[in-house]
């Protein structure tokens, strides 16, 4: 069924000849197969405008809000970095200070970079037998918040890219007691809405008052890539200014069809969610009910390190089977999401086809039991070194570029990230730690690429002159 935003779109777009953008004009679709031309649109009479939206855009933004419970929603056509671009710089003004989740994503980091901010990094525990990050626990907030009282807001990532939860109606509480909003990436947590919780996807950002909200609607949902939800609550952030600065990281000419999908996925939701939802949750029962039987292949959630974290996106399946396992996974017709040191993510959603699952299941327990144990993930997280000075500041001054090993000691001009989850190891400003070496040399050997952003390499380093 059409949504009816796109049914609108159809209309506007055969009513009169097009004598406007864009160029195939309803006539040459862009790719064989490819039948979104039809309401493909640009902001005519009618058709609204997304950067000053009040008339069918803007419905079809409410109707998202409503669905989700927030104040207000944008639709965003550039993912959730948009949203976390405009959503920062929206909330801390240019040279201010804020708290940051040192697990955020490289979008945080570049917000912070923009807007030449001071970061003062609540570091999440470490969840050992996987090496990834856990919950951020609320007293580290009110400690930071003590600690720092001039911070602009506070930037947090619930649920991490591997389905970590942290507690985000106690930290928003602590937040607002001090005055200071709180915005959450929840890009990887689009399904957490209303409907959802009688299923078990509860703690949602928005229900627990985060101040803005940022999820991608095409990671876990029916919706397309590049497809993102930004939401307000409370009255900590300006819309004017969230605003604002949508206009200044979004583009001037947003898709029709992106948008369309939004609301189209919007409108499954409400139909179909709960359906889906409760089907979603049994096929998650059952893999788990089966991954508890393996002896040789660990699953985040399912065993004793479920204690270190708050709580647990099992939608989520991180498999410790390492690059092998991966291949064999390959070979058996799944291709997974990540691999990652020694560990492969595997990511589910309500559109699943309903024995997808269960085959996976039964391809992992023919692994279990012919292939042996991979070893524990070891030290792949280094704590960030002692900042030495802003990150914007460390891309503008001078740098050169160094041998790894002699690395250590200096200070780093360049991010250092695997790509996904896009999670920086080491950022500009930063002094450059033994543990980042080691781990950097960790996930060579496992066969994880690191992404260098400037003049590095592999066994090279670009640091300040």
């Amino acid at each position: 069924m059409k949504s009816i935003l796109q049914q609108q779109c159809e209309q506007l777009a055969a009513a009169r000849y097009p004598l406007h953008m864009p160029g195939h004009k309803r006539r040459v679709a862009p790719a064989p197969g490819l039948t979104c031309a039809a309401f493909d649109l640009t902001e005519i009479e009618g058709a609204d405008d997304l950067h000053d939206a009040d008339g069918i855009l803007d419905a079809a933004m409410q109707r998202t809000a409503a669905l989700y419970g927030s104040a207000r929603c944008w639709y965003l056509v550039g993912g959730s970095t948009v949203g976390l671009l405009a959503g920062i710089r929206a909330l801390a003004p240019f040279g201010s200070r804020v708290l940051v989740g040192r697990n955020c994503h490289k979008a945080v980091y570049h917000a912070i970079e923009l807007g030449h901010l001071t970061a003062h990094y609540l570091t999440p525990p470490v969840v050992a037998e996987f090496g990834v990050y856990g919950s951020i626990p609320p007293a580290s907030v009110a400690a930071a918040l003590d600690a720092h009282p001039d911070v602009r807001c506070v930037i947090l990532t619930s649920p991490t890219y591997e389905g970590v939860q942290s507690d985000l109606k106690a930290i928003a509480d602590l937040c607002h007691a001090k005055g200071v909003p709180l915005l959450v990436d929840e890009a990887h947590g689009a399904h957490y809405l209303p409907l959802a919780e009688p299923y078990g996807w509860r703690g949602g950002a928005v229900a627990a008052g985060a101040d803005l909200v940022v999820q991608s609607a095409h990671k876990t949902l029916p919706s397309l890539t590049q497809t993102a939800w930004l939401h307000l609550n409370g009255t900590l952030a300006d819309p004017a200014a969230v605003e604002r600065e949508l206009d200044v990281f979004e583009t001037s000419s947003p898709s029709y069809p992106l948008m369309a999908s939004l609301d189209g996925c919007t409108a499954w939701l409400a139909e179909d969610g709960p359906a889906a939802f409760a089907a979603w949750r049994a096929r998650l029962d059952r893999f788990a009910a089966a991954a508890r039987t393996w002896r040789h292949t660990p699953v985040l959630g399912l065993g004793p390190e479920r204690a270190d974290f708050y709580a647990f996106d099992d939608g989520k399946i991180l498999l410790r089977i390492g690059a092998a396992g991966a291949g064999y996974l390959r070979a058996a017709g799944f291709e997974p999401e990540m691999v990652c040191g020694p560990n492969v993510l595997a990511m589910t959603s309500p559109c699943d086809d309903e024995t997808a699952l269960d085959r996976l299941a039964e391809v992992l327990a023919r692994r279990d039991e012919a292939a042996p144990p991979v070893p524990r993930a070891g030290a792949l997280l280094p704590a960030p070194g002692p900042a030495r000075c802003t990150i914007a500041e460390a891309l503008l001054r001078p740098a050169c570029v160094c041998p790894l090993g002699e690395a250590m000691g200096k200070t780093a001009a360049e991010y250092i990230w695997a790509y996904p989850p896009g999670v920086p190891l080491l950022a500009p400003g930063e002094e450059v730690t033994p543990a980042f070496v080691q781990a950097a040399a960790a996930l060579a050997a496992d066969g994880t690429a690191l992404h260098h952003t400037g003049a590095g390499s592999a066994q090279t380093l670009a640091v300040l002159a």
